[in-house]
């Protein structure tokens, strides 16, 4: 009835919480950007079809997944190997794939984000994702934080699935949006450059969430002082407060994220004054590998 398509790199950590909590699927699918540790060998083991293709980025990943992996049923979950969903969204998912009229191509969910035990239930910027997609019906764009385009009629779940960004610990998160702000800043500059153009009128209208948000994100770059007002947003606007410590953590993590992406768009800009700055979408497809079921 619903197909599971799983993306790992270098997650045995995480994955087996990740597997077991969709043991109910008889077609799950791991695209894997070829581990160095055990992350295949778990996965195979727990029934699961492997692919793996070298990363290059992950627009480009998710949907060479989606359009090579020989999935078994016509909806497909789409999780990362932090991501859970709970026991009682199986009968949730399986309801509303057979209920779909034929104009509804994806389902858009709830992620309640974790910081250790904590619920950021307040703090969490966006809480809304797509993840149940109809067949192609669907395409990535945008290299970081990419966007699902569907074609076709997006309807909201009730129920959440649950996601554990701290579960490698802080250094890991830092590491890795460290590594996220560089893709952030060279996508600043191409939008200064006129490469992308992003519309208030999407950004406060739009009935997309998706799209909203990609116009939001896109006009917020261009403001001043964006990690101090980050900071304050997530705090006060959106009562992160209430989170507790967790909550200030999380606002205090997100202004850093900011600064960071301040800080290397204004060294990219310094240091290749009059070089064009290509989009990270333009990286060449580099393929996809076959390797075990």
């Amino acid at each position: 009835m619903i197909s599971v398509l799983i993306l790992t790199k270098d997650e045995e950590q995480d994955l087996p919480a990740c597997l077991a909590s969709v043991a109910w699927c008889d077609d799950i699918h791991v695209l894997d950007s070829f581990s160095q540790d055990q992350t295949v060998d778990i996965a195979q083991r727990a029934g699961a079809c492997v692919t793996q293709r070298i990363f290059d980025n992950y627009a480009a990943q998710r949907n060479a997944a989606l359009l090579q992996i020989p999935f078994k049923h016509s909806w497909i979950l789409i999780l990362d190997a932090d991501e859970q969903i709970p026991a009682f969204m199986k009968a949730v998912l399986e309801k509303a794939v057979l209920a779909a009229p034929d104009d509804v191509a994806a389902f858009r969910l709830r992620r309640r984000d974790f910081m250790g035990r904590t619920w950021l239930k307040h703090a969490q910027v966006s809480p809304y994702y797509i993840r149940l997609l109809r067949q192609g019906h669907g395409s990535y764009h945008r290299e970081i934080n990419e966007v699902l385009q569907i074609d076709g009629t997006v309807q909201e779940l009730e129920g959440y699935f649950d996601h554990f960004p701290f579960s490698k610990g802080m250094q890991h998160w830092l590491a890795r949006h460290n590594q996220y702000s560089l893709m952030e800043a060279q996508r600043w500059i191409a939008e200064n450059q006129g490469i992308i153009k992003f519309s208030l009128v999407k950004a406060l209208l739009s009935k997309d969430f998706h799209e909203r948000r990609f116009h939001q994100k896109g006009l917020f770059y261009k403001l001043p002082a964006r990690p101090l007002l980050k900071w304050l947003y997530i705090m006060f606007w959106r009562r992160g407060m209430l989170d507790g410590s967790a909550g200030f953590t999380y606002a205090t993590l997100q202004a850093i994220y900011e600064y960071f992406i301040v800080l290397k768009s204004q060294e990219l800009l310094n240091r290749q004054p009059h070089r064009q700055i290509k989009p990270l979408d333009a990286l060449p497809d580099a393929g996809i590998l076959l390797t075990s079921a």
